[in-house]
């Protein structure tokens, strides 16, 4: 294989791996804004619920006070109505009593309905907040592993880069300018091997002699169909793969 096109093969390998960092470094804040926003939504509903339930605990203690005031009332009355003097004194303060207790009794009714709301708010709040507390801490740990995780990917992104420079000092110029034009073509794949005759990126056929000639290595060769830079790996030999001579078969 012709040094240019094995250095290609390597540039592209690197370049691989740092278009995939690139995409987990821009993924991650993303990533934790989604979970950021999440638990921003859960803290709203709980403060919702927190708000509904003081709401509630508020009204049923307006509502007692309205009884005691109620009752304070209904019991100055009765004593007044044992007071009275003409029967239509005693009538009238007969009602001002019933209507009391009246008020008392929707005050009373109001309260339980009351009483009944905040028992499934109160469990949404617990639950709520002890949920809200193990997602917090969950979130913290994962903008803690996001940061460090960043981090090792730019610390890899920035060898890479030292790599891939190294690289290309020592390729052709030419083949480089090639390299760059068709990746940035071909969306970020410049190589592809030929396979049983064919280009493994576009499945396309490749001439007789064309293949022929990238066999032998002929010169730096690109695919007539997709453009990309070619390479022929050849098959390894029995004696590459067994890591020695291979043995003979006895008969």
């Amino acid at each position: 294989m012709l040094p240019d096109v094995k250095l290609a093969i390597r540039l592209q390998s690197i370049d691989t791996r740092i278009a995939e960092l690139m995409r987990e470094i821009a993924a991650l804040p993303k990533h934790i804004a989604a979970i950021e926003k999440k638990l921003d939504s859960h803290q709203r509903k709980l403060e919702a619920d927190r708000a509904a339930l003081a709401a509630n605990q508020r009204d049923r203690k307006k509502l007692e006070g309205d009884i005691q005031v109620q009752e304070q009332k209904a019991s100055k009355l009765s004593a007044q109505m044992h007071e009275s003097r003409t029967n239509e004194q005693y009538r009238a303060f007969q009602h001002e009593i019933e209507y009391c207790q009246r008020e008392i009794r929707k005050a009373e009714d109001r309260i339980l309905e009351l009483m009944g709301e905040s028992e499934p708010l109160e469990r949404n709040v617990k639950t709520a907040e002890a949920a809200l507390k193990l997602e917090k801490a969950q979130v913290e740990a994962e903008q803690r592993q996001a940061r460090e995780r960043t981090a090792a990917d730019q610390k890899e992104v920035a060898e890479l880069q030292r790599d891939r420079q190294s690289l290309v000092s020592g390729m052709n110029p030419g083949v480089y300018r090639n390299y760059e034009r068709i990746r940035a073509s071909l969306g970020g794949l410049a190589i592809a091997e030929a396979i049983d005759g064919r280009c493994a990126s576009c499945h396309m056929a490749l001439r007789l002699q064309f293949f022929q000639d990238l066999k032998n290595g002929l010169g730096v060769m690109y695919c007539e169909s997709c453009g990309r830079l070619l390479y022929y790996n050849p098959p390894a030999a029995i004696e590459d793969l067994a890591g020695a001579s291979a043995p003979s078969i006895s008969t």
